[in-house]
């Protein structure tokens, strides 16, 4: 059995040193989905920006393929950037709330200017998983609709050849029948590519049906944990703690 590409151990995690994530467990295998629940505030976003290095960890542990690459507090800003980016390098790839795509630019342009590894697949390759795109290509990434612009964040994502691939809030501002096409894709880059997926996704029963295990956060805390099957036969609770305070 191989080892987790990501591990995740006790982590603390915040702002100012305040902690907001507190002891976090969490691990992602080769070619699995594992989704991040909980409710606004509970500490996904946090999560996922200190594993990818744009935050500095308080605590705990973060091992990338076998190495610790968390970040301390007394790593300087700059430094941080440029650790985040040799990272993402590396196949530790983050998708952020904020899909991290410039207005003027063309769809085309995005993915020309995405860098690149040995691990990339094709643009031909990436754009047979997002047909929706071919036709946008000379559009600018402004004037695409929620979905479309989800689509060529994770397009671009793909671009990079990742090992790990961190997507945030999926289904920020989408309708639930776009959210309910773009979810089984990310399944498929894990099944079919082998990476390791790690999903924050508000919409519970969605996430669960393309998972294969998930994690609760309730205030910065984990509250539920396990194979994914065995939260949707325990939906109340998982909704009870997604649906409360963060």
């Amino acid at each position: 059995m191989t080892a987790p590409v990501l591990v995740v151990r006790g982590l603390v995690a915040g702002y100012g040193g305040v902690p907001i994530v507190h002891g976090l467990d969490l691990h992602v295998d080769e070619g699995e989905v594992v989704v991040l629940l909980g409710a606004n505030g509970a500490g996904k976003s946090t999560t996922l920006l200190t594993i990818s290095g744009l935050l500095p960890a308080l605590g705990g542990e973060i091992r990338y393929d076998g190495r610790d690459v968390a970040v301390s507090g007394r790593r300087r800003r700059r430094r941080a950037a440029a650790h985040a980016a040799g990272l993402a390098r590396s196949g530790l790839v983050h998708v952020p709330e904020d899909r991290g795509l410039f207005a003027d630019l063309t769809v085309a342009d995005h993915l020309r200017l995405t860098r690149r590894t040995d691990r990339s697949p094709s643009e031909a390759e990436v754009l047979d998983r997002f047909p929706a795109l071919r036709e946008l290509r000379g559009r600018r990434a402004g004037l695409l609709s929620g979905g479309e612009q989800q689509m060529l964040a994770v397009a671009r994502a793909l671009l990079a050849g990742p090992r790990v691939l961190m997507v945030d809030e999926l289904s920020l501002g989408l309708a639930p029948m776009v959210v309910d096409a773009l979810l089984p894709m990310l399944r498929a880059v894990a099944d079919d590519l082998g990476v390791g997926v790690l999903l924050v996704e508000q919409h519970v029963r969605m996430a669960l049906a393309v998972a294969d295990r998930a994690v609760l956060l309730r205030r910065g805390r984990v509250v539920l944990a396990g194979a994914a099957a065995e939260l949707t036969d325990q939906l109340a609770a998982v909704e009870a703690g997604y649906l409360g305070d963060a």
